[in-house]
Order: structure tokens, then C-alpha cells, then sequence
């Protein structure tokens, strides 16, 4: 078996490590807020009120009630926000915001401390890597006219997560937990300030002997590792400096170094209807190989400097690589597995190979090691300047980004026979013999958005401003090399993206809002393809007391043009990393959210906290797609909704505690959604379903908490896709129990 390179990040880590540290220092009451402002796109609660869009925080108080670390259970929490699962561990997210394709968070704006977090973001969004939520001390979503400058991608919003702040003092915590499946994972960091200089460093682990089993039996010649689950290793490290308190300039400078190495024991092949009857959680002895490894670098530096109590200006420089081979059963005797899992019979002796007994001997299985590595660099400043004019106050925000990004395929298949149900390398491939590319992409963004208050009004007005050049080569590949180019595609997109939102403050507690943007999102170096284009509106209402926080709005996306990204997780259909039109969709619905204290706001003894979030999501494409394009969205026809998008979603999260223990309870439901679209599928759908959650801690000492959650506490059974090849389970329950320290 053949995997891509893993480098080793431990020197790397070992001397980063001698210099991370932090600085958080007391500044001026006026710098606060703009401080704030460097890592977030929320800002704090208060301001959130203002904000003509929906925009939603989860601090760390709220991420650690559950003890998620997956990040489909931890955003299903967001009214608007969708998610698709795959493999039930949350490796390989797939986030959808107000309907736009989740297809690996492809067409939302991801970010790390409002620095974007996609290995490739312009050439390949669709890549696997996402964030460690479980080290990260907050997540924020914003959508609506305020997105547009995060962009690239404003249709349907912004994810942003926030890393470990630096402490004021020397501090620290570590986080032991034992799950199901041999589950175990740990959290810890420690930091300290000492004078204008202060570090942290940070750990996060977590790993799984995963719920599937392999068909094969226990001993045997070439036996594959029964593993199916994972094994995530995270590091993380900051250092600060912080200018004297007697300066007449209030400067900040901070960098952050972050390791990611990951090795899940993964598949795309699901199972047949007939097989997941029996046994939702069996693997065939064809996966027995599948697995992807990966390694993920990040640098950023960022520097603040606050000119004056009305001017500051942050810099971010950043850079990140990422490696990663996929390898997996790409197809049988020259048939892919999604068309195999689809007709098991009429591909009687491919299915039969692929549950490791085939009819003919001389069948053979290809496996293709998707190696690929992607970097992403680049440059982004932010002016803002505090001023009145005209009678209003003005909060302008002026900002500018270089990006560079790449993807480099370089891939190949290894064939197998399949002897006595184990498999044996028949005849292995070279490096770049099945693809051999790389695409590019070069992005200037530039934005402006002034915040204006005047009485009760709140007036956002903004503009954003992207250019972008894509290039794609494809080389030879037989012999594979990169001294010969077979085919050169260039594409350049100039796009202007105006927003304008505005918020009404009827009262201390009621408010009101309207926004409307244009939606855009790149479609590749294809020059023949038009970018995606909507025009989106919404509007609705806040509430806010002392113990309650609510809001309602519409919202509606009128696309002139959908894209859709040809990937292999979407069933394939095309060529992987290709995009299609997908012609006038329409998107409307409504989020609810709804966060209260009953506890408090009757007087009780106890806190109980509850949170009630509700989406509705209808969409309709407005023409045929085609018939070409992604396996998910081909057959898709007028009419049609867009697949892996349900209609209605509630979570309800109801807490009881006091000072020294606290019990959670949640519950999510969604009904049930096509997973492809069109006529012909109307039997593939990701199964409605009510899971509940339920979690509790107990502090035993000052500094010390008992933790222990159960996840899927009915141990619910229920389709969660159809997708790559075959029927796919959600994950069963499971149970975890630890210890918590502080210091």
C-alpha cells in the first residue's frame, strides 16, 4: 500500500515551541471593543443587536456543555446553518448556510481568527481539511449584507472559529475523556504573561477504533488493521508582544504556529440496501485499505496598532501547506463503486468482489491513491476609523488581501485480486498515471463597509471587490511527467459585491432588520463557466432582556446561476475538481432562535438555561440541470429541490445546574431530504430522525470537574446518506466520561 508523504512536524514544533507565548494587556477602555474586533466577526453579544443579518456566537461555556468536538453537532445548534454527514466523527464536515451545496463547506467562507482556513479556498474549497473545533474557544456565523466582507464566498455566509486567547496570567487546563470504541481524547494548554511578552501552548487529541467492522476475519495472511475509526493529533502555540503601557502608540504583535496530523481509516464505499438491512454497520473486505492520511501547517502574524482612540489597523500575514492521500477503491473491473452500490445486480460479480468473494477470479479492484498537496498564502490589512459626519456616527472598516493558493494532483491507482477475502497487490501504479495537475489561483479583495448610527438606526452600507485568476495545467500522464503540458486552462473573474443592511431599534428590547447582498462564489478556471450569482434578501426582528435573546427572519437567495463542484464524494458523474452550471435556483426560508434562562428569570435556586433554534429551507431549481455534472445533481429537474438540504430543522438544548453541577439535554430533529435530485431517486434520501445528546459535570474541587455525555442516547439507527457509493450510517451511541482540571 502506498500513502503520500507524512512530514514530520516535530522539530518544527520543539523549536516554534521555545518562543510561543501571548500578551493580553489592559488597554484603554476606548481600544476594547476595536481589539475584539482583530479575531471576531461578531464582536461581543451587545453588538450582535446591531448587526443587519443573522450573526450567532457559541463561547466556550456553550461549546463545553456537550463536549462536542464534531462540528455538525456543534453548528446544528445555528438556526440557518445545515449539515451533511459522512462518516459520523465530523472529519470531513460538510456546512451548508440558507441552502447553498454543503459539499465540503465549499461555498460558505471558512476562517480561523478571520484568517481563511481552507487549505486551498480559491482553487480547491472542496478539500479535506477542516479546523479542530474541539481546541477552538469560540465559533461564530454570520450571515447576510455583513458577510460580503469576508468573502470569497457571500451567498450563504462566514464560519468563523476562534483559537485559545492568551491569558492575562499564567493558567492553564487539561481535559482527559474515555469514550465508546476506544475512544479517548485530551485538551490541554497552559500560557502565561510576564511583562510586555507572554506565550501559550496548546494540545488536542483525539482518536477512535471507530463503530463500523471490517468483514474480514481476525488472523490471516496480509490481515488489514480492523480499525475504522481515527487517530487526530493538534498542536498549537502562540507567542505575544504588547507595546508599554506608556507609549503614545498602542501596538500588539502576535504569532501563531498550528500542527495537524490525522490518520482516519475511512471509505467511501457504503453498502447495499440489502446489506445495511442486516447490518448497518458492517465495511467489505474491498475498504479493508481505505484510509487517508494527512498533515496540516499553519503560520500566521498578525500586528495591531491603535494611532489613536479613533484609528487602528490590523495586519495579518499568513501561510499554511497541507498533505493528504486519500487511498481508497476507486472501482472494479473498470466500473466505479458509486454505479456498483447503485445496481448491485446488474454488476453481479463487481458487488460480489467488493464484499470479497468474487465469481471470477481475474476481476480486479483498483485503488487510487488521491495524493494531493495544496498551500495557501497571503496578506490582509483593515483601517478602521471611528468619526461623525452629517449627523451620524461612522464605524468604517477599509480592507485589502493578496491571496495565493494551489492545489498539485498527484495521483495513481494499484490493482488487486481478491484471495480468500484478502486483498493482494497485483500490480501497482506510478505516481501521476491517473492525474497529473495543478491549479492556481491569484486573488486581490478589497472592501469597505461603514457602520452608521444615528438615534435608533443602525446603517451598513458595503462594497467588495474581487479579481481572481485561475490557471489549471494538466500533464502527461503516461509516462507521468511535468515537462510536458497536455492542456492549459485560464479563467479571470472581476466582480463588484455591494450589500446594504440596516437595524431599527424600536426600543430597549425590540429591534428590527433588513439587508440585502449580492451572492457570488467563484466557478474555477473553466473560462467557458460564468460565476455564481444571486441576489439575496432578509429581514426580520430581535428581542433582548436581561434573561432571553430571540430573533426571526426570512430570508430569500434568487440565483441567475448555481455552481455546482464535480467531487468524488459527490458520486463523481464528471471529472473531480471540475464546475458545472447549475442554472436559476431559488432559496427561501426562515430561522428562529430563541435562548432563555427560566432559572433565572423566575427566581429560582437553579439555572436553566434553554435554547430553541428552528430553519426552514424550501429550494427549487427553475430550469433542467442537464444531465451533466456532479452523480448528486445531474438528473436534477425543474421543479426539483436541491438535494441534502431538509426542509425543517429544530434543536432544543434544556440545561439544570447550579454552582458545583450541571446536567444538558439536546435534542435535534430534521426531516427527511433527497440525497441526489431528480425523479429517479426519490428512494435515496438521508433519513428524518430525533437524536438526543445528554451530558453532566460535577466540580469536586475548586480547580477539578467530573465530565460524562452520552451522544445519540437512544441509539437511533438512520440513513445519513447515500453518498459517495451507497447507504451510510449515522453513528450509534456513544459514551464518554473524564476529568476537567483548571489551574
Amino acid at each position: 500500500m502506498r500513502k503520500g508523504s507524512q512530514r514530520n512536524a516535530i522539530p518544527s514544533v520543539v523549536a516554534a515551541a521555545t518562543v510561543m507565548a501571548v500578551a493580553t494587556y489592559a488597554h484603554a477602555e476606548e481600544t476594547q471593543v476595536r481589539v475584539l474586533d482583530r479575531l471576531t466577526i461578531t464582536g461581543d453579544p451587545d453588538r450582535i443587536q446591531e448587526i443587519p443579518g443573522s450573526a450567532q456566537s457559541l463561547d466556550r461555556e456553550r461549546l463545553d456543555r456537550q463536549g462536542y468536538t464534531d462540528p455538525h453537532r456543534i453548528l446544528r445548534e445555528i438556526p440557518g446553518v445545515n449539515v451533511a454527514d459522512e462518516e459520523g466523527f465530523g472529519q470531513f464536515p460538510h456546512i451548508s448556510m440558507r441552502g447553498v451545496p454543503p459539499e465540503r463547506n465549499s461555498r460558505i467562507t471558512v476562517m480561523e481568527d478571520r484568517v481563511l482556513a481552507a487549505p486551498a479556498p480559491y482553487s480547491a474549497p472542496a478539500a479535506y481539511y477542516f479546523p479542530p473545533m474541539g481546541r477552538m474557544d469560540g465559533v461564530e456565523v454570520l450571515k447576510g449584507s455583513s458577510s460580503i466582507k469576508h468573502g470569497p464566498y457571500t451567498t450563504g455566509g462566514a464560519l468563523n472559529m476562534r483559537s485559545t486567547p492568551l491569558p492575562v496570567e499564567r493558567s492553564g487546563k487539561v481535559d482527559l475523556l474515555l469514550g465508546s470504541n476506544n475512544g479517548r481524547r485530551s485538551h490541554a494548554h497552559i500560557g502565561g504573561t510576564e511583562g510586555q511578552w507572554g506565550w501559550l501552548l496548546e494540545s488536542f487529541t483525539e482518536q477512535s477504533d471507530g463503530f463500523k467492522k471490517l468483514d474480514n476475519p481476525l488472523s490471516g495472511p496480509n490481515q488489514p488493521e480492523p480499525n475504522t475509526g481515527f487517530d487526530r493529533r493538534n498542536l498549537m502555540g502562540k507567542l505575544g508582544w504588547t507595546s508599554d503601557p506608556a507609549d503614545a502608540v498602542f501596538q500588539e504583535v502576535q504569532f501563531k504556529f498550528a500542527t495537524d496530523d490525522r490518520t482516519i481509516n475511512d471509505t467511501y464505499l457504503g453498502l447495499t440496501e440489502e446489506d445495511y438491512n442486516r447490518n448497518p454497520y458492517r465495511r467489505y473486505r474491498g475498504s479493508q485499505f481505505d484510509e487517508i492520511n494527512t498533515d496540516h501547517n499553519l503560520y500566521h502574524l498578525q500586528h495591531y496598532i491603535s494611532l489613536n482612540a479613533d484609528t487602528d489597523v490590523t495586519t495579518d500575514v499568513y501561510y499554511a501547506d497541507f498533505v493528504r492521500n486519500w487511498y481508497k477503491l476507486h472501482h472494479v473491473a473498470g466500473t466505479g463503486i458509486t454505479a456498483i452500490l447503485d445496481d448491485p445486480d446488474q454488476f453481479s460479480d463487481e458487488i460480489s468482489w467488493i464484499r470479497g468473494n468474487p465469481d471470477d477470479p481475474s476481476t480486479r479492484g483498483n485503488v487510487r491513491a488521491n495524493n494531493r498537496e495544496y498551500y495557501s498564502r497571503g496578506i490582509q490589512t483593515r483601517v478602521t476609523h471611528l468619526f461623525e459626519g452629517y449627523g451620524w456616527e461612522h464605524d468604517l472598516e477599509v480592507g485589502l488581501r493578496y491571496h495565493e493558493d494551489e492545489e498539485d494532483r498527484l495521483q495513481w491507482e494499484d490493482a488487486f485480486k481478491m484471495e480468500d477475502g484478502f486483498m493482494v497487490l497485483d500490480d501497482g501504479g506510478e505516481p501521476g498515471s491517473t492525474t497529473n495537475r495543478v491549479t492556481d489561483s491569484r486573488a486581490i479583495a478589497a472592501h469597505i463597509q461603514n457602520t452608521m448610527r444615528r438615534g435608533a438606526w443602525t446603517v451598513t452600507p458595503g462594497l467588495r471587490y474581487e479579481t481572481i485568476k485561475f490557471t489549471r495545467r494538466d500533464y502527461q500522464e503516461d509516462p507521468p511527467t511535468r515537462s510536458v503540458t497536455e492542456a492549459k486552462r485560464d479563467n479571470t473573474y472581476d466582480v463588484w459585491i455591494p450589500g446594504l443592511g440596516a437595524t431599527y431599534r424600536i426600543d430597549e428590547n425590540w429591534s428590527v432588520l433588513a439587508g440585502v447582498h449580492r451572492g457570488f462564489a467563484p466557478a474555477g478556471p473553466n473560462p467557458d463557466l460564468d460565476e455564481e450569482k444571486s441576489t439575496n434578501l432578509e429581514t426580520g426582528f430581535r428581542y433582548r432582556d436581561r434573561f432571553t435573546r430571540a430573533e426571526v427572519i426570512g430570508f430569500l437567495n434568487d440565483y441567475d446561476n448555481i455552481v455546482a463542484e464535480c467531487t468524488a464524494v459527490g458520486g463523481a458523474g464528471c471529472e473531480a475538481g471540475d464546475a458545472f452550471s447549475g442554472g436559476a435556483v431559488q432559496v427561501y426560508g426562515l430561522e428562529a432562535l430563541i435562548l432563555h434562562d427560566l432559572g433565572l428569570s423566575r427566581g429560582w435556586a437553579y439555572h436553566v438555561p434553554i435554547t430553541l433554534s428552528y430553519t426552514y429551507t424550501v429550494s427549487e431549481f427553475e430550469e433542467d440541470f442537464g444531465g451533466t455534472g456532479p452523480n448528486n445533481w445531474q438528473d436534477a429537474e425543474k421543479g426539483d429541490s436541491l438535494p441534502e438540504v431538509p426542509k425543517h430543522a429544530v434543536n432544543l438544548g434544556i440545561g439544570l445546574g447550579r454552582d458545583t453541577w450541571r446536567l444538558d439535554l439536546n435534542a435535534n430533529y430534521v426531516t427527511e431530504a433527497q440525497a441526489r435530485a431528480g425523479s429517479d431517486h426519490k428512494d435515496q434520501t438521508i433519513d428524518s430522525r430525533v437524536l438526543l445528546d445528554l451530558s453532566g459535570e460535577y466540580r469536586v474541587h475548586g480547580h477539578a470537574r467530573l465530565f460524562a455525555s452520552v451522544e445519540n442516547l437512544a441509539d437511533q439507527e438512520y440513513v445519513v446518506h447515500h453518498r459517495p457509493a451507497g447507504m451510510r450510517p449515522g453513528k450509534p451511541r456513544e459514551l464518554w466520561a473524564g476529568v476537567k482540571v483548571d489551574f
